[in-house]
């Protein structure tokens, strides 16, 4: 893995969608009058590491390490103990998982792309009801710590667990997943916000997280695709 090539290889649109998160982000902290470094340096490496995935780079993963305990951090200061749990539990470490499963599945040799796996209609079900148990368990160890916003905090445990998992298979609906797991956090972070203005920064990440994931899913289908005419014609080469 090299960073310096990791940047080379975005494309103009991928460094203009990257910067522009980056302004949004920075600029929602001028504007609200309530510079939280914290906040503020948890969504540009979160914003850079989603641009990183949508390219299926393992630096993404790596980023997404970092990102999950600065944002466990900020969530436990708000008493979002579900995203605290989530993200220490289950997406920091499925995130260092996921390293290890996309160094080892590159497309091609000397290549900083993941090759696309496609999973069968039996896993994806079996990822979908082991999301569900999650979900459950995790309830009540929400219910137990007087959860903030019990309700949209539960189903952020069924949307990232799920994001997690497909990320680790290297399956491109993981950015749907993360995509409605994006929806949930603008509203629960709106909820903060509104409590403490400081919290607007964490509104503006997840609306360009949603935007870079819903880049990710283009991609990455597009990326399955070149890949499985290329094996195609690598096979038929032989």
């Amino acid at each position: 893995m090299n960073v310096k090539n990791s940047f080379k290889n975005l494309s103009r649109f991928e460094l203009s969608l990257w910067l522009f998160s980056c302004a949004a982000i920075v600029l929602s902290q001028i504007f609200s009058g309530s510079a939280d470094m914290l906040t503020a340096g948890a969504s540009l490496i979160g914003v850079t590491a989603l641009i990183f995935v949508a390219k299926g780079d393992v630096l993404g993963q790596l980023l997404t390490v970092v990102f999950s305990l600065a944002y466990a951090v900020i969530s436990f200061a708000f008493k979002y103990y579900g995203e605290m749990l989530t993200y220490l539990c289950m997406t920091m470490p499925i995130a260092a998982m996921a390293v290890v499963s996309w160094l080892r599945h590159p497309f091609e040799k000397g290549v900083q792309e993941v090759e696309v796996n496609r999973l069968t209609r039996r896993e994806l079900v079996f990822a979908a009801a082991l999301s569900g148990v999650v979900t459950w368990a995790f309830y009540y160890v929400l219910v137990y710590f007087d959860t903030a916003n019990i309700v949209p905090s539960t189903i952020s445990i069924t949307t990232s667990f799920l994001a997690s998992y497909l990320t680790f298979r290297r399956c491109d609906l993981y950015a749907l997943a993360y995509a409605a797991n994006d929806v949930v956090l603008i509203v629960l972070w709106s909820l903060a916000s509104a409590e403490d203005l400081k919290y607007i920064a964490m509104v503006i990440c997840f609306v360009m997280f949603f935007a870079n994931d819903m880049y990710g899913y283009m991609n990455w289908r597009r990326m399955r695709k070149r890949q499985a005419r290329a094996k195609t014609a690598r096979a038929a080469a032989r």
